[in-house]
């Protein structure tokens, strides 16, 4: 019976997360008023009201992408993904980043037109998209026309309220981060390459200029309080809490005027300032905007409400967590729009714990890592091994290794040997033991069957809480157990292997169904090869990882590679 309270003690817990319909029970609960075998049935969570809105920062085109643009955006459909596998309308949005100071020097430097070198470096970045498998439902560039409307408008609501205004700003200026430094975040430094000294961000790193200029503010001082309360709200509106601590230390020693607006006669290549084209709005008001822009803003008169905003999620990297969870909320606040849901941050990705640099030469290029090691490899490396808390380190080793692993060694090695051992005979095993016709299960296969039971709930905690990483290490968690539990078992020497082979294939089953976010093909093909209904989408579901509630799958079920050795292992 320790099952069967194992299986009660997971039905608690799916009916708080997923709001049951009916009750089950374990498939090996013996000598109780509901037989052996009872199938369960799961229920995902009630849709919500609007879509879930999730974003990934719109990134710079300045200079091609690198890794951790694809690791932003990998998170990001992850979590996109997994709010589909509940049933769920969800919405992605990525884009590209096309103003600013930086914008116009690179494309200076390039001898280039600036709306052709954007257009250029935007089509890499929309690339990059499609090659890692997002499933993005929109592609924004703050050059649209529609994002230019709805920065002028925001831009136009915020004076009307009386949070801009004109003042001499005097500061420490940052090109590369498009952004002021006050002395408390400057230090001197010397260049690595040539020895100069420079002034630099305490933060980023990046070399700061002294300027002195007329231009417009906001009055984000203003918003001390009221950004405090937000961040000691009950549910954490910055994940991991890490970066909640930093910036509530940063907002409570004090917030001063955000200059919000460059002189046009130093940049040109951005939004004018309604009603003065003398300035520029700032690169990052203008590029915040675009969250609004694809839900429809400005909403139009009554229908608020009926937009997909706010956003339940912005993922971003953590060089930006002052933009997005200081700046970002007080100019919501600021025309009492609704807030963001969460911010959920990630670190970098270091080489030889070195932060990546194009002057150093270790910038890895996603292109050619999807080449050599699959889309869904660089996924999952990238989603197994990224850090949100803190920095990851990068080498070609480590994919090799996980790959080999995880994923051939793991879920690859582990179906083809299932299938072999079967003879043929698993579909005829998973219709006799949903049926209720195989003999006594041993007391490790209760023991598997209580994982299988549980792993599906902590994994949906996991990606609740916003730590895909944790809930993709419990997924393979699963692999790793039936793994050990299909070679003590040694099905092959059995003249009962039933329950062996059905719990392997039941663990295959519901750990494909469960990576499906994370490793969209290589899952698919998993359940094909399984012969999972491809008819039925409600077999591939999260409401179909229970245990036991597919007694349809493994008809004339064959071997098949998934995770053929790699081109070159160097």
């Amino acid at each position: 019976m320790a099952t069967s309270r194992v299986a009660f003690r997971s039905l608690s817990r799916a009916s708080q997360f997923l709001g049951a319909r009916r009750p089950w029970t374990c498939s090996t609960c013996r000598n109780g008023v509901t037989g052996r075998f009872q199938r369960g049935v799961a229920t995902t969570p009630e849709a919500p009201k609007k879509p879930y809105y999730v974003t990934t920062p719109i990134f710079y085109v300045n200079a091609a992408p690198h890794v951790g643009h694809f690791y932003t955006m990998v998170i990001a459909d992850i979590i996109k993904r997994w709010q589909v596998l509940l049933g769920n309308d969800a919405r992605l949005l990525t884009g590209t980043d096309e103003h600013g100071m930086k914008i116009q020097q690179a494309a200076l430097a390039a001898g280039m037109d600036t709306q052709a070198f954007c257009d250029m470096n935007c089509r890499t970045f929309e690339t990059l998209a499609k090659a890692a498998n997002l499933n993005n439902d929109h592609f924004i560039r703050t050059t649209d026309s529609s994002h230019r409307d709805a920065v002028q408008y925001f831009w136009e609501m915020l004076n009307h309220r009386g949070h801009i205004y004109t003042s001499k700003h005097e500061g420490w200026y940052s090109v590369s981060d498009e952004t002021f430094y006050p002395q408390t975040q400057v230090q001197n430094s010397l260049d690595p390459t040539t020895g100069r000294k420079r002034m630099v961000s305490i933060e980023t790193g990046k070399e700061v200029e002294w300027s002195s200029e007329t231009n417009y503010h906001f009055r984000l001082s203003a918003f001390q309080d009221q950004l405090l309360e937000l961040y000691n709200r009950p549910d954490s509106f910055i994940t991991p809490s890490k970066y909640a601590t930093a910036v509530i230390q940063s907002v409570s020693s004090g917030l001063t005027d955000l200059s919000i607006s460059r002189p046009a006669e130093r940049l040109t290549w951005g939004i004018p300032v309604p009603g003065d084209d003398t300035q520029t709005i700032y690169v990052w008001l203008d590029a915040l905007v675009n969250y609004l822009t694809y839900a429809g803003y400005p909403f139009p008169p009554g229908q608020e409400k009926s937009s997909i905003w706010p956003a339940n999620v912005h993922v971003v990297g953590k060089d930006i967590v002052r933009f997005h969870c200081v700046y970002w909320p007080a100019f919501l606040m600021a025309l009492d729009l609704p807030l963001p849901r969460n911010v959920l941050v990630h670190g970098h990705w270091t080489m030889n714990r070195e932060k990546m640099s194009k002057s150093t030469g270790n910038v890895v290029n996603p292109f050619f890592a999807i080449d050599r090691f699959g889309v869904d490899g660089m996924r999952f490396f990238l989603a197994y091994q990224g850090g949100l808390s803190d920095d990851a380190d990068y080498d070609n080793a480590f994919i090799i290794r996980d790959y080999k692993k995880w994923l051939q060694g793991g879920i690859g090695n582990l179906a083809y040997r299932t299938i072999g051992c079967a003879k043929g005979k698993l579909h005829s095993y998973i219709q006799d033991a949903t049926s209720d016709k195989l003999p006594a299960a041993s007391t490790a296969d209760e023991e598997h069957q209580a994982m299988l039971i549980a792993t599906p709930l902590k994994v949906a905690e996991l990606m609740t809480g916003l730590n895909p990483r944790a809930a993709l290490q419990e997924i393979m968690s699963i692999i790793e157990k039936t793994n050990k539990y299909f070679h003590a078992a040694e099905p092959w020497k059995s003249a009962n292997p039933q329950w062996v082979l059905y719990n392997v294939a039941e663990s295959l089953r519901i750990s494909a169904i469960l990576l499906q976010p994370f490793m969209p093909d290589k899952s698919r093909e998993l359940l094909d090869l399984l012969r999972v209904d491809t008819s039925n989408s409600a077999k591939r579901a999260f409401s179909a990882t229970v245990y036991g509630s597919d007694p349809d799958y493994g008809e004339d079920i064959r071997k098949g590679m998934l995770f053929p050795p790699l081109l070159t292992e160097e």
